[in-house]
């Protein structure tokens, strides 16, 4: 794939990359089983946890949880009104995206309590286990302290992509990639205050968000997530292509056009 040439050029120690085509085969930049820290797209895999945990009638997305009156949907929308690092509402649930670390440590507790079991181990025991996942440990924060590779990501991406799931049933998948409370405004961290800030449940969803760390040509249906660790993942469902790209850079003013560009390579190189 042409586009990985741009990766030869990005001011990082280590890259690597995966890439789903529309025909369902795969394109690698890199060492597929390379470990990175995966900072924030812990998220999405903290919430599909958590999914896996609904179904299994352990928790329900409306089961009040954290500040009052916000819920498990709340919490993983980035919409219960709670500080970014705090345990400390900033404002009622649904009238703001506050995009908050603390939200998903309380879903974590939340998980962890009903199912009396470490959250790292129901993590493990309902997520990274029946994936065959080798690279993937929840080690710190639910929020950002997982580590993964490219191998283990395109397996999970393979799974909210597929027609035939294993873990969840195709409408939790759905409901999960899909606008939650979608007209809130709030901030994109990286890049400023959007309205609408649009977010699914553990997703990130590109909507008409300007500026964005996606490519241009990426649809509005887009969701992924990226990371601090200079890290990110999206799934283009109109395209029919997904990519994760994973370093060791933390994200700054070096991302913010090397991501969008080669995001866009990918998609014009189809």
């Amino acid at each position: 794939m042409n586009a990985f040439e741009l990766l030869d050029e990005w001011p990082v120690g280590r890259v690597a990359a995966g890439v789903i085509l529309p025909d369902r085969s795969t394109q690698l930049y890199g060492d597929p089983n390379d470990v990175f820290e995966l900072a924030s797209i812990t998220k999405p895999l903290t919430a599909l946890a958590t999914l896996i945990a609904v179904e299994e009638g352990i928790v329900g997305l409306d089961d009040r949880c954290g500040p009052p009156a916000a819920t498990i949907r709340h919490l993983l929308a980035h919409a219960a009104g709670l500080a970014p690092d705090q345990r400390r509402l900033l404002t009622e649930p649904a009238r703001r995206r506050i995009y908050s670390n603390s939200g998903y440590e309380i879903v974590a507790d939340a998980v962890a309590d009903a199912s009396e079991l470490a959250f790292q181990n129901y993590f493990t025991e309902a997520l990274v286990e029946p994936l065959g996942l080798v690279n993937t440990k929840l080690t710190g924060s639910p929020a950002y302290g997982a580590d993964s590779s490219v191998a283990d990501l395109l397996v999970i991406v393979g799974e909210l992509t597929t027609d035939n799931p294993r873990l969840l049933a195709q409408s939790t998948i759905d409901e999960m990639c899909a606008p939650a409370f979608p007209d809130l405004a709030g901030v994109l961290p990286g890049y400023g205050i959007q309205d609408p800030n649009t977010w699914g449940l553990g997703f990130e969803i590109r909507g008409l968000k300007r500026p964005h760390w996606t490519g241009s040509s990426n649809s509005r249906e887009t969701f992924g997530h990226f990371g601090r660790a200079g890290t990110f993942l999206w799934i283009d469902p109109v395209a029919q292509v997904a990519c994760i790209v994973l370093t060791d850079r933390e994200f700054g003013d070096w991302a913010k056009q090397r991501w969008p560009a080669f995001s866009e390579a990918v998609l014009t190189s189809l």
